[in-house]
This record gives structure tokens, sequence and C-alpha cells, in this order.
């Protein structure tokens, strides 16, 4: 990837909070009442997402993507003037649309209870065959105490977890989403054949941190260590911003593909 892209995933942070009627486990789409998701970056937030009962919300943080991006976006003035969508996300503040207006027809999305009972089948065994693996290919190891949580690590050779988890998943992939590929046996040939180990950190009897060291896959590092961590812990309710303006969510999408082009200008000169 280029080495802008590494550099913003390298310090970015991702929050997600889900409110549901029920537990999480037990959660389908009709029970979550509330969800909050935030990606922050280096300089600040990039995008963030709200949804409140019946209402989607969205925020971009226009001028941290365009440090990230390295480019800058058009300004609302510089867009047609039906481009009223594009224009209020571009003034970096909140949009609201129908919070089913994101899911509806969208590809793959379930319309109702799976109907097909080979599918269920495939899911099933698919299912199985990830327990096994885990069961076979992870080393689990006890590593004491520390700050008040007990930790458990677990390792595993990445190439060998990577192609066994996809493999498991092959059956599968007729039922993904057009687009959703997975990877072919060439694609994970040169796959670093490393050991990878995860900390996971449990305290009062629940899952608090995951850490998974990252360095041994890289060719050089800079240090001996580059963790992707995972918290866990209480989530923030999601509340409704003030001011937000309406939007239609398909009008949005013309505008982008419109509004994002190129700018061209025409004047006096000589190429």
């Amino acid at each position: 990837m280029p080495d802008q892209v590494a550099q913003l995933l390298a310090g970015a942070r991702v929050s997600v909070s889900v409110e549901s009627k029920k537990p999480l486990k037990d959660s389908s789409d009709a029970d979550i009442t509330g969800m909050a998701v935030k990606v922050s970056g280096p300089d600040g937030d990039l995008l963030e997402y709200r949804q409140v009962g019946d209402w989607a919300y969205l925020r971009a943080g226009v001028k941290a993507l365009e440090k990230a991006s390295g480019s800058k976006l058009p300004a609302p003035g510089q867009l047609p003037p039906d481009a009223t969508a594009l224009k209020k996300i571009l003034g970096g503040g909140w949009v609201k649309m129908p919070a089913d207006s994101l899911t509806k027809n969208a590809p793959g999305k379930d319309t109702g209870p799976s109907s097909d009972p080979a599918a269920d089948a495939r899911k099933k065994k698919a299912i199985k065959g990830l327990q096994d693996l885990i069961t076979r290919e992870v080393q689990l190891k006890e590593t004491g105490t520390k700050d008040g949580a007990d930790h458990i690590t677990a390792t595993a050779s990445f190439k060998t977890l990577l192609t066994g988890l996809v493999d498991e998943l092959r059956p599968l992939a007729g039922d993904l989403p057009p687009g959703a590929n997975l990877p072919t046996s060439q694609d994970l040939k040169d796959a670093p054949d490393k050991p990878v180990t995860a900390d996971f950190a449990i305290k009062n009897g629940a899952l608090s941190t995951v850490s998974v060291d990252l360095a041994p896959l890289a060719d050089t590092a800079k240090s001996n260590k580059f963790a992707l961590v995972l918290r866990v812990g209480k989530g923030e309710q999601a509340t409704a911003p003030d001011h937000a303006a309406q939007i239609d969510p398909g009008a949005l999408s013309h505008q982008m593909l419109g509004g994002l082009a190129p700018q061209h200008t025409t004047g006096n000169g000589s190429l």
C-alpha cells in the first residue's frame, strides 16, 4: 500500500458502540436501538456515524480527510447548485437520513429468515471447521497477571492460520455479497510463514483487551513490536446531534459521482 495510507492506518483509531434491546450475542438488526462509529486519524476525526432510533447521522472531518489523503476536496461553493446534499457533507456539519435507506436493497442484505437449508448447513459446517482449526493450530499459554488482568497468549503460524481460515470459508464464497471475494491460493502463497501472538487480557471474568503483535510479519521493522490493539469496555450512548440537515442518500450518491470528479478549467495559454 502507499506510504501515506500506511501512515494513516498506523495512527488510526476506530471506536464502535452498540446498544441493543437484547444481549449482543442474541441481537438481530431489529434489536439495535443505537450505534456510534468514529474513525480518527493523527490529525483529528475523519468520519463519524451514529444511528439513533429510525435516523442515521453522518459527519465528515473535511480538514483531517484532506490532510490524510494529501489532496484538497472541493469547497461547497465549487459544486453545482443542485449538489445540495454533497455541499452539506463537505461543509463539515451533521447530516441525517432514514436509517433504513442505508440498508434497503443493499447487495447481500437478507430480507428475512433463511429459507435455504443447504446454505444453513454450509454455515454450520464452516463454523465447526473454524473451531477445529483454532483448536488444532493455536497454542494457548497463561502468562500471569498484570494491572489486575489475567493474561493468556495465543500463538499460531500466520500463513497456516490464514490459509486454513480461507479454506474453511471457501464453501461459503457463493453466499457472499457481490464484490466480496476470498483470496485465492496464489494470493496466499507469499504470506509470511511466521508465528504471530495475540495477548488476551481478562479482567473480572470479561475480555478487556486484545493485542496482536504484527512486527513478525514485516520484512524490516524499526522496532521489535507493532501492536494492533482492540479494547472492549462500556460503550458511549449514541445521541442525536443538534441541527443535523436531512439529505436524500440516493441523491448524495449521484452527486458524489459527479461532484468529486476532477475540476477542469479553461483559459488563455499554450501547451
